[in-house]
């Protein structure tokens, strides 16, 4: 089985997810409802909590366990070195979300744009290594039936929460006063890291075959830092929200429902 091929097939579907996304600006003309940005965000936030879960860290367990490991070592080690590199990035990387008034990470003479565009592009390293590493998975099992639908179940469940995150980047750059062409552009381009990142992980995978399991689960750290640090708080947008709760709920089953009916 040639994982890269199905790497670059999965990271490829979710950056098309982004872009479609992202198209969205070419339909909303104006000021983006916050209703529709806490149901965006919050999905966004369930569907990446549940594949941390199935499709990450228990798979992380069961790789461990296969190997002979402890299976806590890995699975809480490389979890907690996601968390601190994302932790890491944030600190260092200058990027500006949405509504926000200040940026964060290290001062930076960049535009608002190109900063709005990073926060988005630095959360979907994860992604992107997620479904590099679930396909790396099943190429190391020979094409296993069970391992590839579990990779084609993270990449679908990561493609679907790709569309609102195209469209969470694209129409602020609009609302910032850039041309819908070239939102649609910048909002599309953010989704381009994950298959980059995807690429690499199951590059990476193959040579480091016996440390899957703590890379695993450094993905799934990665990708609940994002959800605990920026999505949650976004999706509720200041002041409690049964819209943004019930969106993250919806997330969530949607990615588990995915996972146990193709893994």
């Amino acid at each position: 089985m040639n994982g890269v091929f199905w790497a670059s097939f999965g990271a490829g579907f979710t950056f098309l997810m982004t872009a479609l996304g992202a198209s969205m600006v070419f339909f909303f003309r104006n000021k983006t409802n916050t209703e529709i940005q806490r149901v965006f965000l919050g999905f966004a936030a369930g569907v990446m909590t549940a594949a941390s879960v199935w499709s990450l860290l228990i798979p992380a367990i069961e790789e461990a366990q296969s190997a002979g490991m402890i299976p806590v070592l890995p699975a809480v080690g490389g979890f907690v070195l996601g968390v601190f590199f994302l932790l890491l990035m944030d600190r260092l990387i200058p990027h500006l979300h949405p509504d926000a008034a200040n940026p964060e990470g290290r001062p930076s003479s960049l535009k608002r744009s190109t900063l709005m565009v990073l926060a988005v592009t630095l959360h979907n390293i994860p992604e992107g290594m997620a479904v590099g590493l679930s396909f790396g998975i099943a190429a190391q099992h020979g094409g296993d039936i069970s391992a590839m639908s579990g990779a084609i179940a993270l990449a679908i469940g990561m493609g679907i929460q790709n569309f609102p995150e195209g469209a969470a980047v694209s129409l602020p750059l609009r609302q910032e006063g850039m041309s819908s062409v070239k939102a649609f552009i910048y909002g599309a381009l953010s989704g381009a890291v994950e298959l980059i990142f995807g690429v690499l992980a199951v590059l990476i995978s193959g040579f480091v075959s016996p440390l899957m399991p703590w890379f695993l689960s450094f993905a799934a750290g990665a990708m609940m830092y994002v959800v605990v640090e920026e999505l949650i708080p976004e999706a509720h947008l200041g002041e409690h929200s049964h819209t943004g709760t019930l969106s993250v709920m919806a997330g969530f089953v949607v990615m588990m429902l995915l996972d146990v009916a193709l893994g």
